[in-house]
């Protein structure tokens, strides 16, 4: 595994000419964010219309219940979230993202409660480990969410079952299993029916959640006493197979690998290992930029910062921890600036979107 400490940073790029189209540069931003927002229905005047039409947002995520306030959010029905789904769309000049996490299970943003099939848990699947039953589960949740639109789901969890008591994993019966060879099979199985359903997948939580005791949804989660090498194989073996789409680097602080940042902010984890050690040159997903494990220890101009410069390629922002509708023209002012005095390249900018853009609708 890399060492503990972070091999020296090359110097930083080089400053933006002056021929830097800022309009055009602030639209390439927005195109790179996927964000949260409240409303069953919106019109011309929500600010996520705004954000899509003025700004260019890339994507949005649609939740079933609002953390905050336990209140419906985005979905009551599939008559209403396909007709939500089709207005933000049509707001959209540049194929917007529509994602969700639709797990199976404990973790299903649509469920019978809103009219939708119950689903079962990865648990569940993991413990039958049956192509056919596999095939079968993943294909139905991947036809659901192609009906109402949905292209991208923050799904397969690849984490192994290494910690059943976890109380973000184990506990909620997150994981197909604690053997890799589970892991995989299933995963993989997962993504090819959501790409015969024309829906993209988000590996998660890389490098690896199974092992953790606490959530970064609600605090500051340290493995690095727990976690084993073994956690990267699932990552491993289906980035090998090309059963990827993209990864999502979690918040997790592991020293192990980093001795001082979490991983989603980490340029030895994204860079060194996923992209160097793994080989995987798509779309690196962040985890909730609001999650308590960042917003607890960073402020969100700097975690903006050290993700981008660690080489994440999306930002999520859910809206779940806290609520903030300017948090687009917010972020995007941020990234601008980092741009400005040198500190993140267009070119950095350039090819992240071209990785985005492989998941987006049509591609």
């Amino acid at each position: 595994m890399p060492s503990p400490s972070i091999a020296a940073r090359p110097s930083g790029p080089a400053a933006p000419s002056p021929q830097t189209n800022e309009a055009a540069l602030r639209r390439k931003i927005a195109s790179m964010l996927v964000v949260g927002f409240r409303g069953q229905r919106v019109d011309a005047g929500h600010w996520i219309m705004r954000a899509i039409t003025r700004l260019g947002l890339g994507g949005v995520i649609l939740f079933d219940r609002d953390q905050l306030t336990g209140a419906r959010r985005n979905i009551t029905s599939p008559d209403q979230v396909t007709t939500l789904i089709r207005t933000l769309r049509n707001a959209s000049t540049g194929r917007l993202i529509v994602s969700i996490d639709q797990e199976g299970g404990a973790v299903a943003r649509l469920n019978p409660d809103d009219g939708f099939p119950a689903t079962r848990s990865e648990a569940d699947v993991g413990a039958t480990n049956s192509p056919t039953g596999t095939r079968a589960w993943a294909g139905g949740m991947a036809r659901t969410l192609a009906s109402i639109g949905v292209g991208l789901n923050f799904a397969p969890v690849v984490d192994l079952n290494v910690n059943r008591t976890n109380p973000a994993i184990g506990a909620l019966g997150r994981s197909f299993s604690a053997s890799s060879d589970v892991v995989v099979a299933n995963a993989a199985e997962e993504v090819r029916e959501h790409r015969a359903a024309a829906v993209r997948t988000v590996l998660k939580h890389f490098p690896g959640f199974g092992s953790a005791t606490g959530n970064t949804d609600f605090g500051v989660v340290d493995v690095s006493a727990t976690w084993r090498p073994t956690e990267l194989e699932p990552f491993r073996r289906l980035i090998a197979a090309g059963a990827t789409d993209a990864v999502m680097v979690a918040h997790l602080l592991n020293r192990q690998l980093d001795p001082a940042r979490p991983a989603s902010l980490s340029h030895a984890v994204v860079q060194d290992l996923l992209r160097g050690r793994l080989g995987w040159h798509g779309a690196v997903v962040s985890d909730d930029m609001q999650a308590a494990a960042i917003s607890k220890r960073y402020g969100r101009d700097e975690a903006v910062t050290l993700a981008l410069q660690a080489g994440v390629d999306m930002l999520v922002f859910a809206n779940q921890q806290v609520y903030d509708e300017h948090v687009v023209d917010d972020t995007v002012a941020v990234v601008v600036d980092l741009v400005r005095r040198g500190r993140i390249s267009e070119a950095q900018i350039d090819r992240s979107i071209a990785r985005i853009d492989r998941l987006r609708p049509g591609s």
